[in-house]
């Protein structure tokens, strides 16, 4: 497989140089790129392909370069909120509360570790999607629930559940751009044709100005054949870019979680946080976002 640097970062299936990458106008903005609030929904139905640990990594390296980053953490498991540090037993108010319109946003929202701002998740959110399916325009919830807050930032990344549910569409219809982790194993990728389906019907229907960013490969192995035909397999079978470059296997990916800290913070100098600030670099540059001061007015669980 070619190997490319961030500028550009992606491939096309044919290996031809894609980039940047087009990103969404703003609505009614005739072509022109909006600046603030790009809304990143990391989805894949299938669990233990990295979505957590790309949301709390990239985020961070967000940080890292001064820019104003949100975490929404849209999985009733709460992986995320626990990764960075906040016990989901103990919250009084989660995203559960915001989704569902009985608190807003900015009483939520803390400040956690690597700099970025949290909106948790509980186990309350398991309940939500039964509440939302009686609710008309459900699939707007979490759009509405955002709209005061996603201007007060550069990148709000949406960490999806492993689900196509109602709180995934909800993610798809309030994203500008869709990342796809997927875990480089033959079976893990099975999935992805159903999960491009539903995003082309929340594109068709609900949300057109939605763009796949892309493949991110994790849990990838370079020594390995099999890793690198199925990198080349998705690329070519659903016409996908591809992110690079890959997130390399690690074993420090598994133990930040215990320090409440991204592997940008545990394990600075790895390859797997070397390779996560350099596909944020690639991100910034194709939405031509330059460093910003991080918000600081939210609770801090410091």
């Amino acid at each position: 497989m070619a190997r490319f640097d961030a500028q550009p970062f992606v491939r096309s299936v044919d290996n031809g140089i894609l980039g940047p990458f087009r990103v969404p106008s703003a609505p009614g903005g005739g072509g022109r790129m909006r600046r603030m609030g790009r809304v990143v929904a990391v989805a894949n139905q299938k669990g233990g392909v990295a979505k957590t640990t790309t949301v709390a990594s990239l985020g961070a390296a967000f940080a890292e370069q001064g820019m104003r980053v949100l975490l929404v953490d849209l999985d009733a498991q709460a992986c995320l909120t626990f990764s960075l540090g906040v016990d989901p037993d103990e919250l009084e108010l989660s995203v559960n509360d915001v989704v569902l319109g009985s608190a807003p946003a900015t009483e939520v929202i803390m400040t956690v570790a690597d700099g970025v701002d949290l909106l948790p998740s509980a186990i309350d959110l398991a309940g939500v999607e039964a509440h939302l399916l009686t609710r008309p325009g459900r699939e707007f919830a979490l759009r509405s629930a955002l709209s005061e807050v996603v201007d007060d930032y550069q990148v709000v990344l949406l960490d999806c559940a492993p689900s196509l549910g109602v709180l995934t569409l909800a993610a798809l219809t309030a994203a500008q751009e869709v990342i796809v982790p997927l875990q480089c194993e033959m079976l893990s990728h099975r999935g992805v044709g159903q999960l491009l389906d539903t995003i082309e019907d929340v594109r068709r229907i609900l949300n057109e100005r939605l763009v796949v960013m892309g493949v991110l490969p994790t849990m990838f192995d370079a020594r390995t054949s099999h890793a690198r035909a199925v990198l080349d397999d998705v690329g070519e079978r659903y016409g996908l870019p591809v992110l690079e470059p890959p997130i390399p296997r690690s074993v420090r990916f598994a133990e930040a979680p215990a320090l409440g800290a991204s592997i940008l913070a545990t394990s600075s100098t790895s390859k797997g946080a070397k390779a996560y600030r350099e596909v944020a670099l690639g991100l910034l540059r194709a939405w031509k976002l330059g460093p910003g001061r991080r918000a600081g007015r939210r609770r801090s669980t410091a």
